[in-house]
């Protein structure tokens, strides 16, 4: 595979850009090698500066849920950009896109827009404080949030991914502020409360992570953190903007059967144009300014092309409830399919799945948060990793991040990928 142009790019870019990279995680630090640089996708397929091309297990981190340049969001961007690409004034399509989602999703009476995931978490928290009066929170090992001080706190995805575990510029007042617990651990959670009554005002979590890995939440820790949130008085934030319209139309609660205080959201619903947003039960964000006194503000906020492309790709998933079944199918193959080459190897593995969500590790105990998922053979997933991109299979360049399957990959694909699993298993010795 001839990657030419992107060891070019990639050095030109570090005398530029700090590690050649917008974002960490780019930077292939975990895997090692060249990051390569893409220029152009559609459907289920990346085509790097050189002309390869490669099966997609990351669709933009999440939102390219129908595959990329996705028809009618492409020709709906064109069409408003005529318009102009920002008022700083309100238009129409921010009501329609908040009544869209209201529709979509449980427990949602009020939805502001923000311009990403992590200023959407970040607002939900300081809402949270402002409305409880409280200062603390509790977020778990391994869940990222965003870049925000406060979830720098034992964070994973790319932080985990360069071996980041304390933050500089990180106050301590912040870090004494943020309380964490290992993910599925209900008793850590309960004693964490014991030890700072009356003072957290939010628990934030990822219901389904997907920065440490694909990690379920094992059953009744979601509905614990519920009932306690419930009984404390502590406001409950869901994280999904990885899992938002993904696993289910109207998200993980949906999916899991548990009303969250507050959902956060990024990535699908701007159809991958930057955008979040968060949304949550009247009796509080009825606090947010101008309506209460907690502030927040962004000039982008509610950008019309961002609204356009998330208007429309929603809508598709609302009017086409099929997508999720099918999502379910082909997520369910392609793990069917590793398990069978992984159980012909000498390696030790676990899978986790749920929806188009998937992660593989390279474990002999069950990855059920960020201390069994660090405790995982990631040094052979990143020769893994290489092997399959040799392949043209285009996995998330580190084993502490979820893969993401698009409707767009078809049987085929699935079955490719999973015969260049096969064949880099063999070559790495294994099988």
């Amino acid at each position: 595979m001839n990657i030419f142009k992107s060891k070019e790019l990639f050095n030109r870019a570090q005398t530029s850009i700090p590690g050649g990279v917008n974002s960490p995680v780019r930077a292939f630090k975990s895997v090692g090698g060249t990051p390569l640089f893409m220029q152009r996708a559609k459907g289920a397929y990346l085509y790097d500066v050189d002309g390869n091309k490669y099966i997609d297990y990351i669709a933009s981190w999440g939102p390219m849920i129908l595959g990329h340049a996705f028809e009618p969001v492409i020709e709906a961007i064109q069409r408003k950009v005529l318009d102009s690409t920002s008022f700083g004034a309100p238009t129409e399509l921010e009501v329609d896109m908040a009544e869209l989602v209201k529709s979509m999703v449980p427990n949602v009476d009020l939805i502001r827009m923000v311009s990403s995931g992590t200023e959407a978490c970040m607002s939900a928290v300081r809402l949270a404080r402002g409305y409880t009066g409280r200062n603390k929170i509790i977020k778990f090992e391994g869940c990222y949030h965003g870049h925000a001080d406060s979830f720098l706190v034992k964070g994973g995805s790319g932080m985990a991914t360069l071996n980041i575990q304390t933050v500089p510029g990180v106050t301590v007042g912040v870090a004494t502020d943020t309380l964490t617990a290992a993910y599925n651990d209900l008793e850590a959670v309960k004693q964490l409360i014991a030890e700072n009554k009356g003072e957290i005002a939010a628990i934030i979590i990822e219901p389904v992570a997907g920065n440490m890995g694909c990690i379920l939440p094992q059953q009744g820790f979601l509905k614990g953190l519920r009932k306690l949130c419930t009984e404390e008085g502590i406001v409950f934030i869901f994280d999904e903007v990885m899992t938002g319209f993904r696993l289910a139309k109207g998200g993980a609660q949906e999916r899991l059967g548990i009303d969250a205080d507050l959902v956060t959201y990024g990535k699908v619903i701007g159809a991958g144009m930057p955008v979040g947003a968060f949304g949550g039960k009247l009796e509080i964000m009825k606090h947010i300014a101008p309506l209460g006194n907690v502030y927040q503000a962004g000039t982008l906020s509610g950008n019309p092309l961002a609204m356009i492309a998330g208007y429309t790709l929603l809508s598709h998933l609302k009017a086409t409830p099929s997508i999720y079944t099918e999502l379910e199918q082909k997520g369910t193959y392609l793990k069917n399919g590793l398990q069978k080459v992984l159980e012909a190897s000498n390696l030790p593995f676990v899978i986790n799945h749920m929806g188009s969500m998937i992660s593989v590790h390279f474990s002999a105990e069950p990855v059920t948060n960020f201390a069994s998922a660090s405790s995982a053979d990631n040094a052979f997933f990143s020769k893994f990793f290489h092997s399959m991109l040799d392949r043209g299979i285009y996995l998330p360049p580190s084993a502490f991040e979820s893969w993401f399957m698009s409707n767009a990959l078809s049987k085929d694909d699935l079955d490719t990928t999973i015969e260049a699993a096969r064949e880099s298993i063999t070559e790495l010795g294994a099988l």
